[in-house]
């Protein structure tokens, strides 16, 4: 028998086929001078159109800084707040769910399964809601490739990410995710390879979530067209003066992507 569907999960399906595509917004608490900052970035996010906010990171978003700030989001937004681990230690019963993640191309098995025991007890006893999530790195990689130990997938090897993608999908992951990790321009690359999301999408039948690098309107289109049904985006929206106009120019091209994938 399979986990059963939450409210969270229940509710990025019925987005997507009312929209077509959906925005993700990725809050990690570490990267702002304050709790406050990060809060209020997410409240414009949400207003300026996000799906669903994120909050966590690879290092550091744990504890009383997650608590406050995750609690501050969620009394601020009308949008689900989900968690992204970077750790067992990246929990706290403010969220409404988390991404219960297995890094699939990590080369330790900790990433892949040990910490998913060793927090799977206490996910059940803080009632957050899981979403089981095929995540896969791809080159630069960024922190979470260090961090995760990752054997990262070759830019140019879309069919190993592929592989990748329809393993974790059938291993029983609901979503899947690719990632270049924070940051790809200052080591010279952009977002996932626009030739990768559409193998990606062409090989598995979940939703498919494209994160990192995706800076503007140009690259967030290619890759809604290249077959993502959702885009994570953090450091364009956390890095604006405008965080709320940056939000809703993103928001309104997913959402003309979504209405064409619709029509077809």
């Amino acid at each position: 028998m399979s986990l059963k569907i939450g409210k969270t999960e229940k509710y990025i399906y019925e987005r997507l086929a009312e929209k077509g595509a959906l925005m993700f917004m990725l809050v990690d608490p570490v990267d702002y001078k304050t709790p406050e900052q990060a809060i209020r970035t997410a409240r414009e996010a949400d207003r300026g159109g996000a799906d669903l906010i994120l909050v966590g990171g690879s290092i550091g978003a744990q504890g009383e800084l997650l608590d406050t700030v995750t609690k501050g989001i969620k009394e601020s937004v009308s949008s689900p707040v989900v968690l992204f681990p970077g750790n067992i230690a990246t929990l706290t019963r403010y969220a409404d769910a988390m991404y219960f993640m297995s890094l699939l191309n990590a080369r330790s098995t900790y990433w892949i399964t040990h910490a998913q025991m060793l927090s799977a007890p206490i996910v059940k006893s803080m009632k957050i809601e899981p979403l089981p999530v095929g995540y896969i790195v791809v080159s630069p990689g960024g922190t979470v490739g260090w961090v995760g130990d990752v054997n990262l997938v070759p830019r140019e090897k879309s069919k190993i990410a592929a592989s990748l993608a329809l393993a974790g999908e059938f291993l029983g992951n609901r979503l899947v995710i690719t990632d270049v990790g924070s940051n790809p321009q200052l080591m010279g690359q952009g977002p996932v390879p626009a030739d990768m999301v559409r193998a990606v999408k062409s090989t598995v039948s979940v939703p498919y979530v494209v994160a990192g690098g995706i800076r503007n309107v140009d690259a967030l289109r290619s890759t809604i067209k290249a077959g993502a049904d959702i885009v994570q985006i953090g450091t364009a929206i956390e890095q604006s003066s405008a965080a709320r106009k940056q939000a809703e120019a993103f928001a309104r091209i997913v959402k003309e992507e979504g209405i064409k994938r619709i029509r077809k």
